[in-house]
């Protein structure tokens, strides 16, 4: 099982240079290239990483946009090789939007350029409170599901912001890996700042291995007692391991370069078409007239 924490696609704000945390800015269409190549490569992955079941996003629209073009690519391709879901559940992906994913609140800070005070901004304890929260409604039980042997192996995956995302990864390793947590571990841009353990470049991602091995007499099913509701300690339950194996991971987008002009910075329009639309074939109806 692999479990891909995401990155948004390239916002206007970003280009602009302004905080956006929970403010709702948009990809541009240079974001929504990035999303589709990153949907493509996970696609194309699939003999290797196993089908894509589950996508988490944040429910603001950069993280939504850039996960619905993954749940697309992931339907696209079970639909090319023409598989049917009767009888078979869970064979298509679904989107699950959470708010508990949504960016650091930056507070009067929001719509400003960088570097204006943002005192009032949400806290990394408060962070962390929404990462461990989303980690055990919707990550525990799929992991408790794999070491169980109940679910079928496949790969999460999990869209959010750059700053929320560290501090998920942060509690996901304590939670299941506090020796990866101390590999990784840096220390903060200055003293009394958090841990920093990754960066996050538009649509890139981290990529981490989860898998089971034999508990230690006493351990709980996870192999750790932190945050969060109890678990229930059984030596007889395997314990889940999770290894990085992937940091700001950007190979899908080699090559792909901002279209000039401008363009390529402004906000994604839906309603426009794209140059190959002009080179497709028009269809016809019955009556050989235009449809």
């Amino acid at each position: 099982m692999r479990l891909f924490l995401v990155r948004h696609g390239e916002t206007v704000d970003n280009v602009a240079g302004i905080y956006a945390g929970v403010r709702d800015s948009p990809l541009t269409a240079h974001g929504v290239l990035q999303a589709k190549r990153l949907a493509t490569y996970l696609a194309l992955r699939s003999s290797t990483i196993g089908p894509v079941q589950h996508v988490f996003s944040s429910d603001l629209q950069r993280a939504a946009d850039t996960a619905q073009a993954i749940v697309d690519a992931q339907i696209s391709t079970v639909a090319s090789k023409s598989l049917s879901t009767s009888g078979l559940p869970g064979q298509l992906p679904t989107l699950v939007k959470s708010a508990d994913l949504r960016e650091r609140n930056f507070g009067s800070a929001e719509g400003q350029r960088f570097g204006f005070s943002r005192d009032d901004a949400e806290t990394h304890d408060e962070m962390r409170v929404r990462a461990e929260r989303f980690i055990i409604t919707h990550l525990d039980p799929l992991l408790g599901d794999l070491v169980l042997g109940t679910r079928p192996a496949a790969s999460v995956v999990v869209v959010s912001h750059g700053i929320l995302l560290n501090s998920l990864l942060k509690a996901l390793l304590t939670r299941y890996a506090p020796l990866e947590l101390a590999r990784l571990a840096q220390p903060g841009p200055a003293v009394g700042q958090p841990v920093y353990l990754a960066s996050w470049s538009n649509t890139g991602y981290v990529e981490a291995v989860i898998g089971a091995s034999s508990p230690s007499p006493g351990a709980s099913s996870t192999g750790l007692t932190l945050a969060g509701p109890p678990m229930t300690a059984s030596p007889t339950l395997p314990a889940v391991t999770l290894s990085v194996a992937r940091v700001n991971a950007v190979d899908h987008l080699d090559g792909l370069k901002k279209t000039r002009g401008g363009i390529g910075s402004a906000q994604f329009d839906r309603r426009q078409r794209t140059v190959d639309s002009f080179f497709r074939p028009v269809a016809k109806d019955q009556r050989g007239g235009r449809s």
